[in-house]
């Protein structure tokens, strides 16, 4: 947690709303902390960066947003522990976990795309570390304080190139496989959660114009935001383990 955050947040009341958002410094994950900020939920900024970090909570406290710092490496064991320690302490309880940071790994700059039959073990290693291994790892630690919630919700930012029915895009030898990875992981949560309030599901932000792209995109991360926003707001009959976009469920 932002060592500077006010003092007020120590003593804040916790019987608001407060979603946790990781990779929320930028880009689509900004835009998921600015969206449930918007709806009245307190946010917290998950992220490595400390600049950065601390550049999105400001940028949101200016829109009233109730919006603090939390500093979490998703592939950190150590950290990751401390950070729901941390939050914790100040807050009690957790009511929205967005599993928003993801990384591509790298890629051809000419063709996009991340051959299998050259592609390097340790890329795949470290894009499934964060990918995947980084959602089990953050949503185990943050498990004991969902569920002192009475609605807890947990959305993974998966994407449509891990849909095995709709392939799209150029091959990505690493990254799509994480993503597939990924929505099976999901479902095995939501099977696991079915006789629970916690409510798990996998959305799809579509081609979002950002850095993770090289601004490529046709939507914007507002746009890109849309599904995890609703799928962590859902109501207690929402769907559970299902992978969603704008238009609906992505088969996969």
């Amino acid at each position: 947690m932002d060592e500077h955050d006010d003092a007020t947040a120590t003593t804040a009341t916790n019987d608001r709303t407060t979603a946790l958002v990781t990779g929320a410094n930028k880009g689509i994950g900004y835009a998921i902390a600015e969206g449930l900020g918007a709806r009245g939920l307190r946010v917290l900024v998950g992220a490595r960066d400390d600049d950065s970090r601390s550049a999105a909570v400001e940028r949101l406290r200016t829109q009233g947003i109730d919006a603090h710092g939390v500093r979490i490496d998703v592939t950190d064991d150590d950290g990751v522990v401390a950070a729901a320690a941390e939050v914790e302490r100040r807050f009690g309880r957790l009511d929205v976990l967005v599993n928003n940071a993801g990384i591509s790994g790298p890629f051809d700059p000419v063709t996009w795309t991340q051959d299998p039959t050259t592609l390097d073990l340790d890329v795949v290693r470290q894009v499934v570390d964060v990918n995947v291994y980084g959602v089990v790892r953050v949503t185990n630690a943050f498990l004991p304080l969902l569920r002192r919630s009475s609605a807890p919700r947990i959305v993974n930012a998966s994407s449509s190139m891990g849909s095995l029915g709709r392939q799209p895009g150029p091959v990505m030898a690493a990254y799509a496989p994480s993503k597939t990875f990924l929505n099976g992981i999901t479902t095995q949560y939501a099977r696991t959660f079915a006789d629970t309030p916690i409510i798990v599901n996998a959305a799809c932000p579509g081609l979002v114009a950002t850095d993770f792209n090289g601004f490529a995109g046709d939507r914007t991360a507002a746009q890109g935001a849309a599904t995890a926003i609703r799928l962590a707001t859902l109501p207690d009959d929402g769907p559970r383990g299902g992978f969603f976009e704008d238009d609906g469920v992505v088969p996969w």
